[in-house]
């Protein structure tokens, strides 16, 4: 196969072979098919005839290279455009409840454990094309940062804004960011609809219980992925303000209500998983990534474009011209 050809009918390129063969076999014959005369001396002869009697073998050539040409164009080569249309059959809807309480701020997790999540979160988000996302985000009550959206741009942007600013209670309303998360995609119409909830701590915060919002999200069918995040023993954390309005911060005990993850999860057909590094925050959201699959479907369209007409053409014309040749300026030699 030549670059960015393509040939229809592969096979017939193998009669290739049989022309060294053919060639051969002319030139061996070529004394038995020619009666030959003997003579002492050519001086009596035209020389401009004998100089066109050493060009014969051109006849034969000009066959060689016309059978070449026919066995190509029989071959039937061609170019290949390729045009993709891709149809997503059943998208995706994804609701990421974030823990953005004092104690996110923790540096078990480099730089801090928010500042990680929202690295990891954002290639996440990078990796689901064809779906839907929103942000939700929580401490001690919870609010909707970005509803459900195809827009990568503006969720990414979104995700880069959130820190820890005081701006709503703090505390960890687990609960209620589970129940906000739900809100966002129960009218959803989405074929599979999906909660990655994220959390470092217990639920001690807010009026709603978790259990109540898992079993709201098990109604709706929306699956709930549950993530603690933080280190096993201790981990350096805000502690208290300094006057100067900066944190101070000391080593506090890592507290993550596994039971209660466990159980969200567990209610909605979801899993839970406890990352306690960078890398196997990683490592889940790659997880996630893989079991919930987008359902795409890919037409390809194909416009063949023939070649064989040119080299059918040489073809015709050289045997023509052969054949013209041997009726005329050779017929005296052949």
């Amino acid at each position: 196969m030549m670059q960015g050809i393509y040939f229809a009918n592969p096979n017939y390129l193998w009669l290739f072979a049989l022309l060294p063969l053919w060639f051969l076999w002319e030139y061996v014959t070529r004394t038995r098919k020619q009666p030959q005369l003997k003579w002492s001396s050519l001086d009596g002869f035209d020389r401009q005839y004998l100089g066109l009697a050493r060009l014969r073998p051109l006849l034969l050539v000009l066959r060689y290279v016309a059978l070449s040409a026919l066995i190509l164009a029989i071959a039937r080569p061609q170019t290949k455009d390729v045009s993709t249309r891709t149809v997503t059959n059943s998208g995706i809807d994804i609701v990421m409840a974030i823990d953005v309480s004092s104690s996110m701020l923790a540096q078990d997790l480099k730089p801090n454990r928010l500042n990680a999540l929202k690295r990891v979160a954002s290639d996440f988000i990078d990796n689901r094309v064809s779906d839907r996302i929103g942000l939700v985000v929580y401490a001690g009550e919870s609010y909707t940062k970005t509803p459900i959206t195809s827009d990568k741009n503006i969720v990414k942007n979104s995700m880069r804004e959130i820190s820890y600013q005081g701006l709503i209670e703090d505390g960890t309303a687990i609960g209620m960011g589970l129940a906000t998360a739900v809100n966002r995609l129960k009218h959803s119409r989405a074929k599979s609809k999906v909660i990655i909830l994220l959390t470092d701590g217990v639920n001690n915060s807010g009026f709603i219980d978790p259990r109540i919002a898992a079993e709201l999200a098990a109604e709706y069918a929306i699956k709930t992925y549950t993530i603690g995040l933080g280190s096993n023993g201790t981990a350096r954390a805000p502690i208290g303000i300094m006057p100067n309005g900066k944190f101070q911060y000391g080593l506090t005990k890592v507290e993550i209500d596994e039971a209660l993850l466990k159980t969200i999860a567990q209610k909605t057909g979801g899993r839970y998983y406890r990352a306690t590094d960078n890398q196997r925050l990683s490592e889940i959201y790659e997880e996630i990534n893989k079991l919930e699959k987008t359902e795409i479907e890919e037409f390809k369209y194909f416009n063949f474009e023939e070649k064989f007409r040119p080299l059918a053409f040489l073809a015709l014309v050289l045997l023509l011209i052969e054949w013209t040749l041997r009726k005329t300026i050779f017929k005296s030699f052949i």
